[in-house]
């Protein structure tokens, strides 16, 4: 099982430990994850914030603008704090009109490495995900050749650590052959529940399990039983959801994002709310 460090903290190796409750950066870009914010001091405002708070865990890519995320986080917070753990992503390309493109090939990975590690300002990545899908679903598609070339960049020092993001069991296990795995990004929430057994193995070999889009993307959640137990609660329902996902297993983390400081506010202060049984057995029986 998970090993704690400090409250809230998650021990995943040794030079790597991070905040349960972490940001999401992906919301500071333009409209669609695309070009600049509308409002670029509130941006910043919100990564100092973040620090502020006792986060050590952002998620983000240089696909997030492109490249504008990045180079907000650097300009925000560089030189970085010791405790921040910067985790990113690979594996798309954005086109002209903000489309997302795919891009597996071996040295196209190891292109968006150098990228990320130049417009964040780092010699080193802490983790890198590889992203293989997103809201479309997973598959068992043999991963090995991509897989491989970012675990060719961790021998040569250039990341510590690997992940991935939007992965199937059988991928996760393909991977575990090839190099540690420390984080797995996948969609899960209260209504998207089709990931609770990969969720208990991830908690069974101490890998976070890192939901994205925890407070439902695109459709946000909205269901009866969750407004009813935060009005029982005196809390925000998006603050329950965030609090079900904490205590859904030991290595579960969150990266929900916002660009307003006073909302990331209010998502901190989810990692303080305890559900109680009663509670959790209403919310449980929302994705079944």
């Amino acid at each position: 099982m998970a090993t704690t460090a400090p409250a809230g903290a998650l021990t995943l190796a040794d030079d790597l430990i991070i905040s349960r409750m972490g940001y999401g950066a992906m919301q500071l870009a333009g409209p669609g994850v695309f070009g600049p914010p509308k409002d670029r001091d509130q941006a910043l405002a919100v990564l100092r914030e973040a620090i502020e708070l006792g986060i050590t865990h952002i998620d983000t890519s240089d696909f997030y603008g492109p490249v504008v995320v990045n180079e907000l986080i650097k300009e925000a917070l560089h030189p970085y704090p010791a405790d921040l753990h910067i985790v990113t992503k690979v594996g798309a390309r954005r086109s002209a009109d903000g489309g997302w493109v795919p891009s597996h090939e071996p040295e196209d990975l190891k292109a968006q490495v150098r990228e990320n590690l130049q417009h964040l300002g780092l010699e080193v990545l802490d983790v890198v995900n590889l992203r293989l899908s997103s809201v479309e679903g997973t598959s068992d598609e043999s991963i090995a050749e991509e897989f491989g070339a970012l675990a060719e960049l961790r021998k040569e020092g250039l990341i510590r650590h690997l992940g991935l993001s939007g992965v199937s069991d059988a991928q996760l296990t393909e991977a575990q052959a090839i190099a540690p795995v420390v984080t797995v990004q996948n969609l899960y929430n209260l209504a998207n529940r089709q990931d609770d057994a990969l969720v208990a193995r991830c908690a069974a070999e101490n890998i976070a399990f890192a939901s994205f889009f925890p407070l439902g993307g695109f459709s946000p959640l909205q269901h009866d039983t969750l407004n009813d137990v935060a009005a029982r609660l005196e809390s925000s329902p998006q603050q329950v959801a965030l609090a079900w996902l904490l205590q859904r297993s030991a290595t579960t983390v969150l990266i929900p994002g916002t660009s307003s400081v006073a909302h990331l506010r209010e998502n901190v202060a989810a990692a303080g709310l305890e559900l109680p049984a009663d509670a959790v057995a209403e919310l449980d029986a929302i994705g079944r």
